[in-house]
């Protein structure tokens, strides 16, 4: 099977094209590569990869030759896109709907879609759960998700908040950039620490993409919620985990998020399905301690 993996040198891209090597396809990582070709080289030697560089705002050429195609490119995170929102929608929404234009009927489309768009009810959220975007991440994402849902044979995953470690990191990441200053800095400062989010490690967000793929049939022309309920936590739940390996202080300002996310969200009708995350956030935390020891903050939020 020949795969595309557009966004495939990001922080969960590199990570599935690794996974989908391993497991004999035939992988064709597409990238800007804005932020370098170092993430590539992980990977670059297997004879099974072929390297793009392009932008995914302009045309995929050949696009037909591809079975399937794991749309992760994106403009991602709330500080990102409130920084470049008409590139934002650009990239997020029109590019998606020119790459769905693209793609013949037959051909299987997995999109990277996001749980950020439920809002901030702090109610249990399910797939049937009314969209209440509160940033303009979350509204691209949504928009790109709507466009993909129109598509026969597609799928599209709200993924949890990634964490864990990535030959292209992601120092925006709550747990990952919660760790990062645990560490540098001894110090974390917590906006609306009682607000609830829910995670997932980026080891089982590439499982998760690929558990789509070889179920396809089953899941087929669905969105799920990607993650696992024991994996709900409080930004001040995530601090605390933290503070189990390394001393740092806590500060609670009391000062409104301007990004405030606050939900809990229901993983039922993927689980039910089969897949279930395996790493716990600790597991993540305990990796990134061991990176961030010679990690430099030259490259904290670099990609903002």
């Amino acid at each position: 099977m020949k795969v595309l993996v557009t966004g495939g040198a990001g922080y969960k891209g590199i990570k599935l094209c690794k996974l989908l090597l391993e497991k004999g396809y035939d992988v064709t990582m597409l990238d800007n590569f804005m932020y370098g070709f170092a993430p590539a080289l992980y990977i670059a030697e297997n004879p099974n990869l072929t390297i793009i560089k392009h932008d995914i705002r302009n045309k995929i050429e050949n696009l037909s030759k591809y079975d399937a195609v794991f749309h992760l490119a994106g403009i991602s995170g709330f500080p990102a896109c409130t920084a470049n929102p008409a590139v934002a929608q650009d990239i997020n929404v029109n590019a998606t709907k020119q790459l769905v234009e693209g793609l013949s009927k037959n051909q299987i489309l997995i999109y990277a879609s996001t749980t950020s768009f439920y809002g901030k009810s702090g109610s249990v959220c399910t797939e049937e759960t009314p969209i209440d975007a509160v940033s303009h991440y979350g509204r691209t994402k949504y928009e790109a998700e709507v466009i993909v849902s129109q598509k026969e044979n597609s799928l599209s995953f709200r993924f949890a908040t990634v964490f864990g470690f990535s030959p292209k990191m992601r120092m925006d990441l709550m747990v990952n950039d919660f760790t990062f200053k645990a560490v540098k800095e001894q110090m974390v400062v917590l906006f609306e620490s009682y607000a609830k989010r829910t995670f997932i490690h980026v080891d089982d967000a590439a499982a998760c993409y690929l558990f789509g793929l070889e179920n396809f049939d089953t899941l087929k022309n669905g969105v799920y919620n990607a993650g696992a309920d024991h994996l709900n936590y409080s930004k001040m739940d995530v601090a605390l985990a933290i503070k189990k390996f390394v001393d740092f202080e806590i500060i609670d300002p009391g000062i409104k998020d301007k990004d405030l996310r606050h939900f809990i969200i229901s993983f039922e009708k993927l689980n039910k399905k089969g897949f279930i995350p395996q790493k716990t956030i600790e597991q993540g935390i305990e990796e990134m301690l061991r990176i961030f020891k010679f990690y430099e903050y030259y490259t904290h939020y670099k990609q903002i």
